[in-house]
């Protein structure tokens, strides 16, 4: 169970208490960024990563909500995977991580257009599911701004 505990809660994170949702999104910039490198396909690994990121979500999620119950604050593996979502096949800038991260946690935590909705789901599929749809969202404006060269 530690292991679990340990991983949907971002390696420690969740513990931070209030505030931590966007201490795991800030984390996370930082080292998508760091871990980046020349690759000969840029968007394999990290799409490979946040797959990973979202499987290990649903299975610690589905673990630690025996313990702690529904969609506990600890739990930030979530954040961690929507802000993956966020940056995915968008140009390694620190302006448009800073842009993505704004956009993430806006849509994470006013969950407007159906995001509050997926809550409900069972187990880590409610703990995912709604960070996920955050970070499509996310996603699609960020592509905009990126496409539209608007920095």
């Amino acid at each position: 169970m530690f292991i679990h505990k340990f991983l949907s809660t971002a390696l420690g994170i969740g513990y931070i208490g209030k505030g931590a949702g966007t201490y795991a999104a800030i984390a996370t910039c930082i080292c998508w960024h760091l871990f980046q490198g020349p690759y000969t396909n840029p968007y394999l690994w990290p799409v490979l990563f946040t797959m990973l990121i979202v499987m290990i979500g649903v299975m610690s999620g589905d673990r630690v909500e025996e313990i702690w119950g529904k969609d506990h604050n600890r739990v930030v593996i979530d954040e961690v995977a929507g802000m993956c979502i966020t940056l995915l096949f968008v140009p390694l800038k620190w302006e448009y991580t800073l842009i993505g991260l704004i956009l993430f946690r806006f849509f994470d935590i006013l969950k407007p257009l159906y995001i509050r909705k997926l809550e409900v789901l069972p187990g880590g599929w409610g703990v995912m599911a709604d960070d996920v749809l955050a970070g499509i969202y996310a996603n699609v404006i960020l592509q905009l701004v990126v496409a539209l060269e608007l920095f």
